[in-house]
């Protein structure tokens, strides 16, 4: 049975949307090397909270507070090698808590399956802490880029994640080394979602629809497609790379604005206000999985959860 039979009557599975914007607004301070995953030492409670606000909006999938907690950065935040195995292993299980805290309450409909876990892993820019997700400008061998994501890998898979989340990717080098890494983990579903710099291209510049052929075949892969990039790129970059895919397509935009990472603020303007039309299009396009990245919440969730159930009701 694969991880997404439950919502087979369903046109996609919703996913969760930022995390880091949402526990900014909770007074959260993430202005050091591990972002987010700074929380996860200081307030897990607080990531908890928000994991209960995207169930509570109709969310399928929600993620792990694990996109920038690695052994090397939180050993250079503060912890130990072994406290820092503890504090990835624990970002999965606060969000597992928040599931079943969830499904036994009275705001879960027994009707729906029970909502996933994934577990983010961010790629090894989001690593570095200085924007290269959204460049690609690094280079790696093989053999470091296997060393680098299968230390937090095997920490995931031994806390219980449904699904390993890749996030982020901007290399096609990157993914093409994750992909071989998965090979080894073949009960293990996973997903890898790539950025995007303009409608046909991932960050490197290499075509989206060369990452889809690369990846096409591998037995674990739930779904393939793109995450924190413009919105308004999505449906072109779907196409273009459609007759190469025998996977569904995952796509979790960010709000349309953009990053800069050297005073670390955002800029431009937000479409999130499209979402609800953007995912019956995505829909259609192939996507399966449907969410939102960063600068996007809880009541973008609910927009999408509207879409869908707009969508049922008319079939």
């Amino acid at each position: 049975m694969g991880v997404l039979d439950p919502w087979e009557k369903y046109p996609f599975v919703i996913l969760d949307g930022g995390l880091a914007s949402e526990l900014e607004k909770k007074g959260c301070l993430l202005d050091d090397y591990i972002w987010s995953a700074s929380v996860l030492v200081t307030g897990p409670s607080t990531v908890s909270d928000v994991h209960t606000a995207y169930l509570m909006a109709g969310a399928d999938i929600i993620t792990t507070a694990s996109y920038q907690a690695t052994i090397p950065g939180l050993v250079k935040y503060g912890c130990t090698a072994a406290g820092a195995a503890a504090v990835i292993a624990g970002s999965v299980k606060i969000a597992r808590e928040a599931v079943s805290m969830f499904t036994g309450s009275e705001f879960h409909n027994p009707a729906m399956p029970a909502p996933l876990v994934a577990a983010s892993a961010g790629s090894y820019g989001a690593f570095l802490a200085d924007g290269s997700e959204y460049r690609g400008d690094y280079r790696l061998s093989e053999r470091e880029y296997l060393d680098f994501h299968r230390e937090r890998l095997e920490i995931l898979i031994e806390a219980g994640a449904d699904i390993i989340a890749f996030e982020t990717v901007p290399s096609f080098d990157e993914a093409r080394a994750i992909a071989g890494l998965m090979d080894e983990y073949d009960n293990t579903p996973y997903w890898i979602s790539f950025t995007a710099c303009d409608n046909r291209n991932i960050s490197c510049g290499r075509p989206f629809a060369d990452c889809v052929k690369m990846l096409s075949g591998r037995p674990s892969l739930v779904a393939a497609g793109i995450n924190c990039s413009d919105p308004s790129f999505f449906s072109s970059l779907l196409e273009s790379a459609r007759p190469f895919s025998d996977k569904p397509f995952i796509v979790y935009p960010n709000s349309g604005e953009m990053y800069n990472a050297v005073d670390r603020h955002w800029f431009g303007r937000s479409r999130v206000e499209k979402l609800g039309a953007f995912a019956v299009e995505w829909a259609g396009l192939g996507a399966r999985i449907i969410g939102g990245c960063c600068r996007t919440g809880p009541a973008d969730t609910a927009v999408i959860f509207d879409a869908r159930d707009a969508m049922m009701k008319r079939e």
